[in-house]
């Protein structure tokens, strides 16, 4: 593969930013693969559009492209991948397997409960936004978010 010249500032956002980013992609198509790839796209973006605020802008563009490939495969009839088909990592008993998808299940369904807006800002600062930057990205009061997460976190 070929080296690809990237600014420094752009592989500085990458190696700080690329984990957070395909970890909160995932938790919108719940397919590991397809989370890196769409990180990967909007890495790809962000070196054609030069955003002034790299790290908030790739949450945007990621957020909307995986929005609009669920809106597609709507679309289409198809369903999204819920699991992935792999997981991270072996478990060491079948009991750890039943509990790692029951948690997985648990995590999903509090999900499902909020509203698209708080669950696009829960996942944003889960993966590791501040309530500042979010609030900035979406034109929200960050004031507003820690508290209704906090009340909605109580059955979790």
């Amino acid at each position: 593969m070929p080296h690809v010249n990237m600014p420094d500032d752009i592989a500085d956002v990458y190696r700080s930013t690329y984990p957070a980013l395909v970890r909160f992609l995932y938790r919108k198509v719940w397919d590991q693969g397809r989370a890196e790839d769409l990180a990967q796209e909007a890495f790809a973006r962000a070196l054609v559009h030069r955003p002034e605020n790299t790290r908030g802008w790739l949450f945007v563009v990621a957020a909307n492209m995986a929005r609009d490939e669920a809106r597609k495969a709507a679309r289409e009839k198809r369903h999204l991948t819920l699991l992935k088909s792999e997981p991270d990592a072996v478990l060491s008993s079948p009991e750890d397997e039943i509990d790692a998808d029951t948690r997985a299940r648990r995590v999903r369904v509090a999900l499902d409960q909020l509203t698209p807006r708080d669950r696009e800002a829960l996942l944003l600062w889960d993966a590791g936004m501040s309530y500042d930057e979010i609030a900035a990205q979406r034109d929200w009061r960050a004031a507003q978010l820690a508290p209704r997460w906090r009340e909605r976190a109580g059955d979790w």
